[in-house]
């Protein structure tokens, strides 16, 4: 099963939820609760639709969201002067199950 791991890279003002280097971990279609940090409704509002692509193996330069094998979204908040919040740059990178990996070439 492939598994998302979403990692604050940059804050960019002030966020009242992450910290710099807070992860989220996905699973499937699960949020691994245990795995992760924090969870805020605005970035999960610009995360959510890039999370199912990128499971199923789509790669970030073809969705425009990294030049490499990790994908870079950025949080919904503009921040100052607009906000009192700020934006929130996440790294995301695809892990996958080699187990898995080897038996799909069977």
């Amino acid at each position: 099963m492939e598994r998302l791991e979403i990692k604050v890279a940059e804050i960019r003002g002030k966020c009242p939820v992450f910290k710099l280097g807070d992860k989220i971990v996905i699973e499937g279609p699960q949020i691994k609760l245990d795995e992760t940090d924090a969870i805020c409704t605005h970035a999960f509002a610009s995360l959510l639709p890039y999370l199912v692509a990128l499971r199923k193996g789509i790669k970030p330069k073809e969705l425009g969201l990294g030049k490499g094998e990790k994908a870079y979204i950025q949080c919904l908040d503009p921040g100052e002067p607009y906000t009192n919040g700020g934006t929130v740059i996440f790294e995301i990178t695809v892990v996958r199950d080699e187990a898995e990996e080897s038996l799909e070439g069977r």
